[in-house]
């Protein structure tokens, strides 16, 4: 039970740790200095994480990685817009 506690801890503090970088992106339309190689290697490593977790069916890693997956997503998403918009403007 004691690990599970800790394991529900570690997802969702490691999984929060992505929202910080959504808020400032939104409030300043600005993303640039995101390197798309680093969050590509942590969404590739998020996927491999979420077919270990089927193949244990340990639903605390599925979860923790497909939020984090959803979340790491949509910083790169947001980089994505933000850069695309600012490339027009200029």
């Amino acid at each position: 039970m004691i690990w599970t506690i800790i394991g529900l801890l570690a997802s969702i503090t490691v999984t929060s740790g992505f929202i910080p970088q959504i808020i400032k992106g939104v409030k300043t339309k600005r993303l640039e200095d995101v390197s798309p190689g680093m969050y590509s290697l942590i969404l590739f490593g998020m996927i491999m994480w979420i077919l270990y977790g089927i193949h244990l069916n340990d639903w605390i890693i599925i979860a923790a990685n497909v939020a984090g997956l959803t979340l790491s997503s949509t910083v790169l998403v947001l980089r994505y817009i933000y850069k695309r918009k600012y490339r027009d403007l200029n």
